[in-house]
């Protein structure tokens, strides 16, 4: 490895990034915080729309060649033609963000198999759009690296009186998709590690929208012993250190962005 001076440890200017679910709460964050830092950025949404949208916002923000596609991690063929587009458009991609994210809002009481089964699909989706990728720089002898975005509740149940009277509770599908996402980027690290890929996984804390309920908020804010929830810009620099080459030597890791929550 060559020496890289602080100032460039977290340079992106020479990276093309894919991130799916771009246009969402926390996706629209790291979109801005991956072309702040240089990188050519191609946003996925299963709205095309939506991802040119965004894509065009980079442009006038940061300047540079930005993209959007439209990208379905639930549908085979959307991932496929999804991730064709994106290296058509940026000319290739050395970054892979896997961010998208679609539920059903049903808990433990009321999730149906079907819901569950559909939930748990976007585990598909990330691996074959993972492995599109891993093809991809593998053909063009290139390094690359795979964020996946997971959750602490791949990693710890949730307070139920948290959520008791006020809200459904977290759904028991989303933490089996998050805990499995978290274990399939340790899997896929020890394969991918011989082609020059690193796969690492960036878990967020509690980082609510404004559309939580705010008594829910209050109740989560006492459980986190920063006592605050996150804020998305607060991602920054975990997510930069995981794609750049400030993380060089990072693989099969999982980063939880918590407040302290899972060091209770």
């Amino acid at each position: 490895m060559h020496e890289l001076a602080p100032s460039t440890l977290f340079d992106l200017s020479e990276k093309r990034v894919l991130i799916t679910g771009g246009s969402g709460h926390l996706g629209s964050a790291m979109t801005k915080t991956l072309a702040a830092a240089g990188a050519t950025v191609v946003v996925g949404s299963r709205e095309r729309r939506r991802a040119e949208a965004v894509s065009e916002e980079l442009r006038a923000e940061f300047g540079g060649m930005h993209f959007g596609v439209e990208l379905d991690q639930l549908d085979e063929h959307s991932v496929q033609a999804g991730f064709a587009h994106a290296v058509e458009s940026a000319g290739g991609i050395e970054v892979l963000v896997n961010n998208g994210q679609q539920g059903h809002a049903m808990d433990l009481t009321d999730v149906t198999a079907e819901a569950f089964r559909s939930d748990l699909n976007n585990a598909t989706g990330y691996f074959l759009l993972a492995r599109h990728f891993r093809n991809h720089v593998v053909e063009r002898q290139v390094p690359g690296s795979i964020v996946m975005v997971g959750s602490m509740y791949g990693v710890v149940g949730s307070y139920p009186d948290a959520y008791e009277d006020v809200c459904l509770a977290s759904p028991v599908q989303y933490h089996t998709l998050k805990g499995g996402i978290v274990h399939m980027t340790r899997h896929l690290s020890v394969y991918w590690a011989r082609d020059n890929i690193r796969v690492n996984c960036l878990s967020p804390g509690p980082f609510p929208s404004s559309a939580a309920p705010g008594e829910m908020v209050n109740r989560l804010k006492k459980k986190s012993p920063m006592g605050r929830m996150g804020a998305p810009q607060e991602l920054a620099g975990p997510l930069l250190l995981l794609v750049s080459d400030a993380g060089s030597y990072l693989t099969g890791q999982n980063l939880l962005v918590d407040g302290g929550w899972t060091a209770w």
